[in-house]
């Protein structure tokens, strides 16, 4: 099989290898990739700014499709033809995140999708609804459940509550269309208008440019008569955790999920206490999270955005894409092709 791996050292690069097919154990599920995604997380490991322990050599990407085509002795989750995803910490079920979680992660601290097989464990398994492709599943593992669990974080999200997201990648489009199917009021914030069009396109009420408005959060609040928001969906950290706090309401929530602007800086405890905030950092989410969006996205066919597709032999050419920032939704790599 092939397979693409990091080569050692404090910046890796990405190396294409020809290795044996994996043999499934007892309980191990022998997935043949069809495609894989990426997050911002696996340019930072590439760039050897990830802050945790990365496996040495190891395949990258967390997120990917497939079909079964072997399973162990004792497997009883799936079989021989399923069309499957899996969740990217094969280990978590159910339940709050464990630090033993950590040490079993696709992409990071094990093997993940970024070649023609995959060995997984059954329990990571995830079923997909028929109505989506190989290309539009291997967007959702990290991304899509990450925007469903940060949601979810402190209190359900419920119909008529009011959602700001930042961007337009993976998680802040999952994020607005999940808030969507649960009847909530998405507001945006973006850095172009021509990204603006595209997320009003997607179901956003208002989307404020923040480089025309760098004083946004004033924005945010202006269109929620002076109450702020529910939720927040912070992805960048730094460079917004202050302005997402002030266009928080009274007793709202911000589910940090990212820190693509920089892991500096900080919230001022005097901002959390004066509004009664709610700040929580997000891992992805357990499967059952998984398995919840998928009940939910088959219920209302909800479609991943898809930036775009590179055939295999290309993955250079999609990390070149995703460190670019233009990308509107998901880059995905066609591994079958």
């Amino acid at each position: 099989m092939k397979a693409v791996r990091r080569t050692a050292g404090n910046k890796p690069d990405l190396e294409l290898h020809d290795e044996s097919t994996p043999s499934p154990g007892d309980h191990d599920v022998l997935v043949r990739v069809h495609a894989a995604s990426l997050n911002f997380r696996d340019q930072v490991i590439l760039d050897g700014q990830y802050g945790g322990p990365t496996q040495e050599n190891g395949v990258p990407l967390s997120d990917g499709a497939g079909e079964v085509v072997a399973v162990g002795e004792r497997v009883t989750r799936t079989q021989v033809g399923d069309r499957v995803t899996a969740s990217c910490n094969p280990s978590w079920i159910g339940g709050p995140m464990l630090a033993e979680y950590h040490l079993n992660s696709f992409g990071i601290s094990a093997d993940g999708w970024l070649g023609e097989y995959i060995l997984v464990h059954e329990n990571a398994i995830v079923h997909l609804p028929d109505y989506l492709s190989y290309i539009e599943a291997a967007s959702l593992p990290c991304a899509a459940v990450t925007a469903w669990t940060g949601l979810n974080l402190s209190s359900p999200l419920q119909p008529g509550q009011t959602v700001l997201i930042q961007g337009t990648g993976g998680v802040a489009l999952f994020s607005l269309q999940v808030a969507k199917m649960f009847g909530a009021r998405v507001l945006a914030i973006t850095s172009t208008d021509e990204k603006a069009e595209t997320l009003k396109a997607l179901g956003a009420e208002s989307v404020i440019n923040y480089r025309t408005f760098p004083d946004w959060d004033r924005e945010i609040l202006e269109l929620t008569n002076g109450r702020g928001v529910d939720k927040v969906i912070d992805i960048a950290g730094e460079k917004t955790i202050v302005k997402s706090a002030a266009s928080c309401r009274i007793g709202g929530e911000i589910a940090q999920v990212g820190f693509t602007s920089g892991v500096g800086g900080g919230l001022p405890p005097i901002d959390i206490l004066a509004r009664s905030l709610r700040v929580a950092g997000t891992a992805i989410g357990p499967r059952i999270n998984f398995e919840a969006l998928l009940a939910a996205m088959a219920q209302h066919e909800m479609k991943p955005v898809i930036d775009r597709i590179y055939p295999f032999a290309e993955y250079r050419d999609a990390y070149q894409r995703l460190a670019s920032g233009a990308h509107v939704g998901k880059i995905v790599i066609d591994v079958a092709h």
